[in-house]
């Protein structure tokens, strides 16, 4: 049975820069598909390329509480923003989890969705989040789901072989309830059975990366996965606004190695999002 691997990117439109290293490495690479982050003023530009240049990449929405500032009025969702009107960065977000109002959260990552559909003009293939935020809780988790349902795209798994996600720990088995409970509101399958977030920082080689697609291809037991990446060109907007910068380039670099992307297109069915089917 060949494997099914989604390769996501993500951080679309973070930067210039990032979108043109994630669209090299799709056109060039393994990337099969990317998230967006609708909050940030590179995004419009950069989906109107993702259209016009890369029409086979699978485009999600990247739901944001930690960088930048809302898409609604800092007033209406006063507890996700400082002073400034910006969202309040991970560890400080983190640090909120039990006075954020869960309402406030769901309009805003709403007006991201309904931002993306205005400009692409359907649904996004699926939902994840940055800094894994809608994973940190219960009521998040929930709440990115809901939307999930309504808008019947799918989502990121939350775990894999080397996942921990939230200040405090989901446990696999309570992820694994909410999925299930959800599952029947949503496009089947909901998400990839396998998923893989090592190919980051340090994790960043074309060992790691063949290691990862060897485990795929070999897998006796699993028949669908998602490799997470963050590839880019490192251009200074993206320095001065993002602690994880120069391994993006690495990255993108990785991404497209010829033996590595000879390997996976020889051995796997490269797909995005929207053809994840049984």
């Amino acid at each position: 049975m060949t494997k099914k691997l989604i390769v996501n990117a993500d951080d679309y439109g973070h930067t210039a820069g990032v979108s043109r290293g994630i669209r090299e490495a799709h056109l060039n690479g393994l990337v099969t598909s990317t998230t967006a982050m609708m909050n940030r003023p590179f995004v419009v530009e950069a989906l109107k390329l993702a259209k016009e240049n890369c029409p086979r990449l699978g485009i999600g929405v990247h739901l944001c509480l930690t960088a930048g500032k809302p898409l609604l009025p800092p007033e209406m969702v006063p507890s996700l923003v400082n002073e400034e009107g910006f969202f309040f960065h991970e560890p400080e977000f983190a640090s909120r989890l039990g006075i954020i109002n869960i309402n406030e959260v769901r309009a805003e990552w709403r007006a991201q969705i309904e931002k993306f559909m205005n400009l692409v003009g359907h649904a996004p293939d699926h939902l994840d989040s940055h800094h894994h935020t809608s994973y940190f809780s219960q009521i998040l988790f929930e709440s990115m789901l809901a939307l999930a349902a309504e808008f019947q795209c799918r989502v990121r798994r939350p775990f894999g072989e080397d996942s921990e996600y939230g200040p405090d720990g989901l446990s696999q088995s309570d992820l694994v309830t909410l999925m299930k409970s959800f599952a029947e509101k949503t496009p089947k399958p909901l998400t990839t059975k396998g998923f893989f977030g090592r190919f980051y920082d340090e994790g960043v080689s074309v060992a790691t990366l063949k290691g990862i697609l060897q485990e795929v291809a070999d897998n006796p037991n699993l028949d669908s996965f998602e490799i997470m990446c963050h590839p880019a060109y490192v251009d200074d907007e993206l320095m001065q606004i993002s602690s994880y910068n120069r391994q993006r380039g690495l990255e993108r670099a990785v991404l497209q190695n010829e033996e590595v992307v000879k390997f996976a297109r020889s051995n796997l069915n490269m797909i995005n999002f929207s053809e994840l089917v049984d």
